[in-house]
């Protein structure tokens, strides 16, 4: 069984391709041939959480185990990767940057079927763990004119411009609210552990995407009940894990409301075989499947054995 490193993650797991791969991922999981099952979460009393993922896709099934301290943060982050064929045990891979990078690959997919085909603005709300490849996997389908990106504390923000002004080659700049990041962007992400609204409706403009990338828990959302009812689509990456984490739609509309949302799985869209995106707003509710850990984690497997 191969032992594979961060930096091995890093040096064979690049955006562009991992992008490509979450596309074939969700059309899979459209298809009804990978399959995913919805994360589970172990609490104690010590404020320690274990989070596991199980996915299979391509040959592979596969878990993600990691955990959460609310004092420390979420550590120590790992890959179990196992041949579907013979069970095989494949690989142990150490994760962190594996769920960054599929996280905001899977944001990139989502943006390539459902965003406008021009974009002259994006908008980046957030400058965390998650926000680089959120905002690095959006700009390599959609190449963008300017970059605003807002957070609460200024010299996260500004610091954050100017690395990514630096690593993407697109003017970045610092905004001094989350109203003057978002008005007029045609793509916004929201990239946060906010529990309430991070952005009002009226913020947004007509025909935009949205990537709500932060909340996959059921008491916490990024984005406003009236941005979700305004939306002409809403595309969640797993409509079963949905009724347990989404809070941006858990504490818009009840669940047993949901069949009066333009709601739908983005596997359906990227296993189409023509799409046409509609007119409004539209939202990716991005949880993270251990599907797409499996997929990404296959990847990095497959180079090293060549």
């Amino acid at each position: 069984m191969l032992q594979i490193s961060e930096q091995q993650v890093l040096d064979l797991l690049p955006m562009g391709e991992c992008i490509e791969r979450m596309r074939a991922c969700f059309a899979s999981l459209g298809r009804g041939e990978a399959v995913n099952v919805p994360r589970r979460r172990l609490f104690l009393p010590t404020g320690t959480v274990m989070h596991q993922l199980m996915g299979a896709w391509g040959g592979y099934l596969g878990t993600k185990i990691y955990v959460t301290n609310v004092k420390k943060g979420a550590l120590n982050f790992h890959v179990l990767l196992y041949s579907a064929d013979t069970a095989e045990p494949l690989a142990l891979i150490e994760a962190n940057h594996l769920g960054q990078i599929r996280t905001g690959a899977a944001s990139g997919a989502a943006t390539a079927l459902l965003a406008p085909a021009s974009v002259e603005k994006v908008a980046l709300i957030g400058t965390g763990f998650q926000a680089w490849t959120q905002l690095e996997a959006v700009l390599a389908v959609r190449p963008a004119q300017r970059v605003s990106v807002f957070s609460r504390k200024s010299d996260h923000r500004t610091s954050f411009a100017a690395k990514a002004t630096a690593a993407f080659g697109v003017p970045v700049s610092a905004a001094e609210s989350a109203a003057e990041c978002v008005r007029g962007a045609q793509v916004v992400i929201t990239a946060t552990y906010a529990k309430e609204p991070v952005l009002e409706d009226a913020w947004v403009e007509a025909g935009a995407h949205v990537n709500a990338s932060g909340s996959n828990q059921a008491g916490r959302r990024e984005i406003p009940t009236e941005l979700v009812k305004r939306a002409a689509l809403i595309a969640v990456d797993s409509l079963e894990q949905a009724k347990t984490e989404a809070g941006d739609l858990l504490l818009a509309v009840p669940e047993s409301e949901w069949g009066s949302l333009p709601l739908t799985e983005l596997g359906k869209i990227a296993d189409a075989a023509e799409y046409t995106r509609p007119d409004g707003i539209t939202i990716f509710e991005s949880l993270g499947l251990g599907v797409q850990d499996v997929a990404a984690a296959a990847l990095v497997y497959e180079k090293l054995k060549r």
